[in-house]
């Protein structure tokens, strides 16, 4: 099992997903924020590595406007060694990195303007591990989308609209449960029409569920998971008790991940926490299994 945490590293100086306002676009904004981007994300894989955090999910943020019709800078063949020295430590330690697009990347929206962006801004996700030299293993994790009034069509529409998708796409798109809209069941149908593994979202699952046991859903979902796929993901997080439902914890909660991982016995993936302090979260995770394997 590899541990990791989404973007951001709160322990370091840096980010890496500095970035710039639209209207002031231009060649020279974007080689400085790449920069420093690439920078950033450097010191961040050589931190993980160093605490053994072996799982990373990379900002959407990383090329500033890259699935823009602004963006005319060739930032793929300027940044090519760049990436390739990135990938080459990814790959050469064992690490895995994936990504997650914003939530307006909808590939069911009833707007066709609407698919063509989001196709776009799935192109520069593939783009990005491409560049890096990483495998199949390395996922772009989406939700399915809008339900617009009708689920059943909306699925059918997310199905058909996968279908039509570039195969550089594709082979690394993988959709999660939500927390409102669509639920573990309803990603498994998607699954069997498709074929597209499924991430468990432990928080979306106790926010919106049918009333099913991890331990019985559980399974199904990691059965999506092919070889070429890598192990299954799991995205983990806990309710904040002093938010709003649905609002992640601040904090790792040691108790309730203990259940999790008591709920799973057996199954072997990789744990992304998705938890607001990040690496700190992640690193007490970390801690916690070595105890319990040691």
């Amino acid at each position: 099992m590899k541990i990791g945490y989404p973007c951001i590293n709160l322990s370091l100086d840096c980010r890496s997903s500095r970035t710039f306002r639209l209207a002031s676009y231009s060649e020279d904004r974007m080689r400085l924020c790449i920069d420093n981007n690439l920078l950033c994300l450097s010191k961040i894989l050589q931190y993980n590595l160093q605490q053994d955090l072996l799982f990373f999910r990379i900002t959407s943020d990383l090329i500033p406007f890259a699935s823009h019709p602004v963006c005319t800078f060739p930032w793929q063949s300027v940044y090519e060694p760049a990436f390739h020295e990135l990938g080459h430590l990814i790959r050469a330690k064992g690490m895995r990195v994936a990504m997650h697009p914003d939530q307006f990347v909808l590939i069911n929206s009833l707007r066709e303007d609407v698919f063509e962006r989001s196709v776009r801004e799935l192109f520069y996700h593939a783009e990005v591990l491409d560049l890096l030299g990483v495998d199949e293993t390395a996922k772009i994790q989406i939700h399915v989308g809008g339900v617009y009034q009708d689920k059943a069509r909306s699925i059918r529409r997310f199905i058909e609209r996968y279908r039509t998708l570039p195969d550089d796409i594709k082979r690394r798109l993988v959709i999660e449960n939500d927390e409102r809209l669509y639920d573990v069941q309803d990603c498994l149908e998607i699954h069997r029409a498709t074929g597209i593994p499924l991430v468990f979202d432990v928080f979306h699952f106790h926010c919106n569920n049918r009333g099913d046991a991890i331990g019985s859903v559980f399974p199904k979902v990691h059965q999506t998971w092919r070889k070429k796929d890598g192990i299954a993901i799991v995205d983990y997080s806990s309710q904040d008790p002093a938010k709003r439902p649905g609002a992640h914890a601040a904090t790792v909660d040691m108790g309730d991940i203990r259940a999790f991982l008591r709920a799973v016995r057996g199954f072997d993936f990789d744990l992304m926490c998705e938890i607001k302090d990040k690496e700190k979260s992640a690193l007490r995770v970390a801690s916690m299994l070595k105890k319990i394997r040691s």
